[in-house]
């Protein structure tokens, strides 16, 4: 199931999201997202392009894995971690698909670091190898971790550098049945440029080991987001660009970036 929320003529509402003919089409109202046994009731389909989109989670919080790919720990000069680096983002900077990103104008460098999210679908805590990892994963999502590189690398730990309002844009849409087993294809283009090309293949530390290590010591809720890593290929945004990251079955988000409103 592929569903989003979405503004609706009577307010905030779960959209089940259907192909048709190579596009991305709402056909139906979710009564409760986090329960796959719901039953969408039939609406007049719309366009997902045409509608006012919203982020389609609600997490209690969001955690982050640093340094996930090899290649992306090289590209910043940083030693591959010898287990995972978390971190998180806080719930004021989740930004929607189509929303833009503000560049706070206390930073000079502001990177974009397109990621696969995951959100958990019930209570999980001491999971262990051969548990069924997967029926914690309520679906995936796309996530962006925007981030003042340079305050990162001044600051010496990351919440200011990564924790501005709009730095956690999400979406567009939640799929609950996406076959992440063979490896995702997952990019970014800036303006229409390529400029992330990884797989989540490459993940140093897969899901299921993620899993495991965070809920040794933490209860990940449902709802909870997880990034997983940004491959390299990392870059700075400037006023003026568009920034769109992008895996098969979870469609674009797809971002604006503006100077810092006041």
């Amino acid at each position: 199931m592929k569903y989003c929320r979405f503004v609706a003529e009577e307010g905030a509402k779960f959209g089940l999201v259907t192909e048709r003919d190579g596009d991305q089409w709402i056909t139906g109202i979710l009564p409760f997202p986090w329960s796959l046994e719901s039953e969408a009731v039939e609406c007049p389909a719309r366009l997902l392009k045409d509608v006012k989109l919203l982020i389609p989670v609600a997490p209690s919080k969001i955690v982050c894995v640093g340094r996930n790919y090899r290649d992306h720990a090289r590209e910043l000069g940083n030693e591959v971690p010898a287990e995972p680096l978390l971190f998180f983002k806080p719930l004021s900077s989740l930004l929607a698909s189509g929303d833009p990103i503000e560049l706070p104008a206390i930073s000079d460098r502001v990177d974009f670091e397109g990621e696969l999210a995951v959100v958990i679908s019930r209570p999980a805590r001491n999971l262990v190898a051969g548990d069924d990892l997967g029926g914690y994963i309520h679906g995936y999502t796309l996530a962006n971790d925007v981030t003042a590189r340079d305050l990162q690398k001044k600051d010496g730990q990351w919440t200011r550098a990564k924790g501005f309002d709009t730095f956690c844009p999400v979406g567009p849409i939640v799929n609950t049945s996406l076959p992440v087993k063979g490896g995702l294809t997952i990019q970014t283009h800036v303006n229409g440029q390529l400029r992330q090309d990884g797989t989540t293949n490459d993940l140093i530390f897969s899901l299921a080991a993620l899993l495991e290590y965070i809920t040794k010591f933490m209860t990940l809720e449902p709802g909870d987001l997880l990034l997983t890593g940004t491959p390299a290929g990392v870059g700075p945004l400037s006023v003026g660009d568009r920034v769109e990251v992008s895996v098969a079955g979870l469609g674009v988000l797809s971002n604006p970036v503006i100077a810092e409103r006041r």
